[in-house]
């Protein structure tokens, strides 16, 4: 199943939300500004994963992340609106 990191604050993750159930597409959305567990999750990502160098340097969080059930982490949602 994928799993999508974000925060429904951010406008985003709201789009990507919005788009993702309006394809059927299934996933979990993980909101780590409601669980620290999650904030953790995706910190360990956002730490050792090289997809979210232009973000950091950006000063961007980077989310929504998207992590498929292989482990593939992404920062687009396009590509699964298609199936």
């Amino acid at each position: 199943m994928l799993t999508v990191y974000g925060m429904m604050i951010c406008p985003d993750c709201v789009k990507c939300r919005e788009e993702l159930d309006g394809a059927g597409v299934l996933y979990e959305f993980r909101d780590f500004a409601e669980s620290t567990k999650h904030l953790k999750e995706f910190l360990a990502l956002r730490d050792t994963n090289p997809i979210f160098e232009g973000p950091r340097r950006e000063g961007k969080i980077g989310i929504p992340c998207l992590v498929t059930s292989k482990g593939r982490v992404t920062l687009s949602w396009d590509a699964f609106l298609e199936n």
